[in-house]
Parts: structure tokens; C-alpha cells; sequence
């Protein structure tokens, strides 16, 4: 049950398109804001975390968004929805998972212990997406990161993970193209699997 990630250490982060003119600048406000500590949003303060999406081009962009997830205009949904489990993606989350981003981190929190990887380098967690039209005529993105069956040493604090993906799985993930099905579960369960296991706590 991860519910604190962030980003520091090894900067500027090279994780695309984090690095480009546009992203940076927001990145950096974000940085500068929150202290790099990505936490769920709550009612008084509104915080907004970066996430990685991709338009029908393929093109990767970096917005802000609400960390748990919104069905629609009414707000977050009551049940817990800022963590959703990878074996439940065909169920509980069929629709969000047709939405999907990555959240840039470099570190994530699990009962005291701060796991990264060797080098500090910057990693990509999976997660779904919801947007809603808002009253205003603004969007509101909302999101969830998804989890796995923790591994390596992880393990040894908490049962579940954040599912953390490679970045060759990356494109795949963010493809609107690709349908949130089966085959693709099963590709980012096993794809996840050796860079999982090389998060540490330090």
C-alpha cells in the first residue's frame, strides 16, 4: 500500500520527456512547491503530482494530476482508488486501465523504508487515469498507481509494490492505441519483475 513516492536525488532527470523546456519548468515548480514528495491529494490541500501521458501520436507530456481517482464531475470516488492492485485490472478497474500513465519517481515509501535504485536514477510506476469535465469548462486528470506482488527486498516490508516498469515497457504502456487487456497485464507483471527486485531501502 504505497501512498508516498517522489522525485530527488539524481537531477535533472532523464526520464522523457521530463527533461524537455515545457516539462522541466513544470517539474521544477512542482519540485519547488511539494519538496519533491508526491502525496494523495486531499480536500484542504489540493496537491497536484506530475504524471507522464501520451497523445494518439505518441507524443509524451507531462500534467499534473489528482492522486486519487475521479469517475466523474462529483469529486473521488468514496472506495479506496489511490492504489489499484495488477490482478484486479479486469475487474475493479476495467475502464481506467484503458487510460494509462507513468509516474516519475526516483523513490518510493513502504513502513519507513525509502527503496530506490542503485544510482538514484529516476524509474516510471505504473498507474491508471481518469479525466472529468469540471464544471468550468476545465478537465481535471486523476489518477491511481497500480501495485503488484512485492518481490526482492521489498518483500520483507510489505506484500504489495508499486508496479515500476522498465523502460522499454514504457511506449507499450502509454500507447492509447493498446487495448488495457490480459495480454498486456501479463506482459507488464513479468516486464516489471528485474527492476523491481533492484529497489533497495536506503
Amino acid at each position: 500500500m504505497c501512498a508516498s513516492y517522489g522525485l530527488g536525488g539524481s537531477l535533472p532527470l532523464d526520464l522523457e520527456p521530463l527533461s524537455e523546456p515545457g516539462s522541466a519548468a513544470l517539474v521544477d515548480a512542482w519540485l519547488a512547491e511539494r519538496s519533491g514528495n508526491a502525496k494523495i491529494t486531499g480536500k484542504n490541500a489540493r496537491n497536484l503530482n506530475p504524471v507522464i501521458t501520451a497523445d494518439a501520436s505518441g507524443e509524451r507530456h507531462v500534467q499534473l494530476a489528482w492522486w486519487w481517482l475521479w469517475l466523474d464531475a462529483s469529486g473521488p470516488v468514496k472506495f479506496s482508488a489511490f492504489n489499484s492492485r495488477d490482478d484486479r485490472l479486469l475487474r475493479s478497474w476495467k475502464r481506467p486501465f484503458q487510460h494509462r500513465a507513468i509516474l516519475p519517481a526516483t523513490w518510493y515509501v513502504e513502513k519507513q523504508g525509502r527503496f530506490r535504485l542503485p544510482g538514484d536514477e529516476a524509474f516510471g510506476i505504473a498507474a491508471l487515469t481518469s479525466t472529468v469535465a469540471l464544471e468550468d469548462g476545465s478537465e481535471l486528470i486523476s489518477y491511481s498507481m497500480v501495485t503488484r506482488d512485492a518481490v526482492g527486498e521489498a518483500a520483507e516490508v510489505w506484500p504489495r509494490m508499486p508496479l515500476v516498469l522498465p523502460r522499454e515497457m514504457h511506449a507499450e504502456w502509454l500507447d492509447p492505441e493498446r487495448p488495457g487487456d490480459a495480454s498486456l497485464v501479463s506482459e507488464v507483471q513479468h516486464a516489471s519483475d528485474e527492476i523491481s527486485r533492484a529497489l533497495t531501502a536506503r
